[in-house]
C-alpha cells in the first residue's frame, strides 16, 4: 500500500510541474492546485502513527499519535488556498486586459 502511495504522490508531482510549465496561463494554475494537492498527500503519508488512536481521541495518556502532521496539513491547505486565490485573480486580471490566456501573445509584463 505504500508502494502504490508513493506512485500516487509522484504521478501528482509530475502532472503538477509538467501543467507549470505549459505556456497556457490556465493550465499553470491547474498545475499548481494539483501540486499543492500533491504536498497535502506526501505530508500526510509521511505522518507516522505511534498508535492506532488519533491524535487527542483516546483516554489513555501513554500511547498517543503525532498531531504535528495534521497541523502540517492543515497549514499547506490554507496556503495552498492562499496561493491559488491569489493565481486565479492575477489571470483574470491578465485574460480581461489581453483577451488572452497564452504567455507568448501577453506584451508589455517585461517592462
Amino acid at each position: 500500500m505504500e508502494l502504490l502511495t508513493a506512485i500516487a504522490i509522484g504521478v501528482l508531482f509530475a502532472i503538477g510541474v509538467f501543467q507549470l510549465l505549459r505556456r497556457n496561463i490556465i493550465r499553470s494554475a491547474i498545475g499548481l492546485i494539483i501540486l499543492a494537492n500533491a504536498v497535502n498527500l506526501f505530508l500526510l503519508s509521511t505522518g507516522a502513527y505511534v498508535s492506532i488512536e488519533p491524535a487527542y481521541v483516546s483516554d489513555t495518556t501513554d500511547i498517543l499519535s503525532d498531531a504535528l502532521p495534521q497541523a502540517l496539513i492543515l497549514t499547506a491547505i490554507v496556503i495552498s488556498m492562499g496561493g491559488t486565490a491569489f493565481v486565479l485573480s492575477m489571470l483574470y486580471i491578465i485574460s480581461a486586459r489581453y483577451k488572452t490566456s497564452d504567455m507568448d501573445e501577453v506584451d508589455g509584463l517585461k517592462n
